[in-house]
């Protein structure tokens, strides 16, 4: 499904600013394969989001997805195909349309069956009450209101709904419940579970806690320094605890996790 081989990416190459982000990163990923992502400041998670994305080129290497070389396909093409999530909950949403607006645009970017100049259709809106009652957050009723009234886990749910109403062939969640209290992010990240499985969507979550990249998905990978040091999967993923877990990173990186966030995600 996704083949990334010796991607590779340097900011400012050859200044004093010169940073190397990505360091020949190679990563498979089945079809309904479900990946977190754990790794300090800088590690490379972002990057690796932004390269997948088409944020930029990378300076080596080959990114495939579903059997289609899009190296160097434009971010705005890969979009009809690959859905994103970030922490901030104001990105992703136009604050000053209505819910509805709001999936309709995401509707028609990424349906392969309409132009530009497409309209929505009754259908279409039965498709979007129906799509919001699943959150269970009472959208459905509120269709016709701005998004910027909405609380900022209403407005990351929605976002998700955006990124997966016509359904991905890859979805990149950027620590999207980050910036939401306890009680709404385990709403929106169960939320993501249940959509993620119900539409066997493959997916990749960086996230800053322990637990859940132990518990969400299949697959744990850990980053440093723009590599990809821990790949972790099956009975051997089921038996790892945290501790466990940052055993395996000290070993891998030749140093321990130094990330004060992370670490205190392990008493959560």
């Amino acid at each position: 499904m996704l083949d990334l081989k010796n991607v590779g990416k340097t900011f400012n190459p050859g200044t004093v600013n010169e940073k190397v982000a990505l360091q020949n990163v190679s990563l498979h990923l089945e079809a309904g394969d479900f990946a977190t992502i754990v790794g300090s400041n800088g590690a490379g998670k972002s990057t690796l989001f932004n390269a997948i994305a088409g944020s930029f080129l990378p300076d080596t290497g080959t990114i495939v997805l579903d059997g289609r070389d899009i190296t160097l396909l434009p971010d705005f093409k890969r979009s009809k195909t690959i859905g994103r999530m970030f922490q901030d909950p104001l990105k992703g949403t136009a604050p000053n349309m209505t819910i509805e607006e709001n999936l309709a645009l995401a509707f028609l970017r990424a349906s392969r069956q309409t132009s530009p100049f497409s309209r929505i259709s009754k259908a279409d809106r039965a498709l979007f009450a129906e799509r919001l009652a699943q959150l269970g957050l009472g959208l459905e009723n509120r269709m016709k209101q701005p998004v910027g009234l909405l609380s900022g886990g209403q407005r990351q749910a929605l976002t998700l709904l955006m990124a997966t109403l016509v359904t991905p062939k890859l979805l990149l969640l950027d620590e999207h419940t980050a910036a939401l209290d306890p009680a709404t992010a385990d709403k929106v990240l169960e939320l993501t579970r249940q959509i993620v499985s119900e539409n066997h969507i493959t997916c990749l979550m960086i996230t800053h806690n322990m637990h859940d990249a132990l518990t969400l998905g299949n697959r744990t990978l850990m980053m440093d320094s723009g590599r990809i040091v821990l790949d972790v999967g099956g009975e051997e993923r089921a038996h790892m605890t945290v501790d466990g877990l940052l055993d395996r990173f000290a070993q891998n990186a030749g140093h321990a996790l130094d990330n004060d966030r992370i670490l205190l995600s392990k008493q959560e």
